[in-house]
């Protein structure tokens, strides 16, 4: 959330410190991967307003929890593993216990 500046889960700091984090990416690299996926410019992802409604409507956790139905943790993950192309431990630890984990 430090590194990339832009207030974690309030906007999309998570998101692109996940990317430098597992890709390896450098922080311009990361910004620019993340905002493609979300469809927004790079610098929509530090805007509150902007990433709060982008989240509540990818369904990938906000801040503001306690929304209705909103997705929280482990759901959240899965829907942001899927939308950045990534794999994330938890993830796959809960698919291979689950037995819905498939290899290849």
């Amino acid at each position: 959330m430090h590194a990339s500046g832009m207030g974690g889960i309030r906007t999309a700091g998570d998101l692109v410190a996940r990317m430098q984090m597992s890709k390896k990416m450098r922080l311009k690299e990361a910004k620019e991967y993340v905002a493609g996926k979300l469809k927004v410019s790079v610098s929509d992802l530090a805007d509150e307003v902007i990433m709060n409604e982008v989240r509540q409507d990818l369904d990938i956790a906000t801040v503001y929890g306690g929304m209705g139905e909103q997705s929280r943790g482990i759901e959240a993950k899965f829907r942001i593993a899927k939308l950045l192309d990534l794999e994330i431990n938890s993830v796959n630890r809960f698919l291979k216990k689950t037995g819905w984990y498939q290899e290849g």
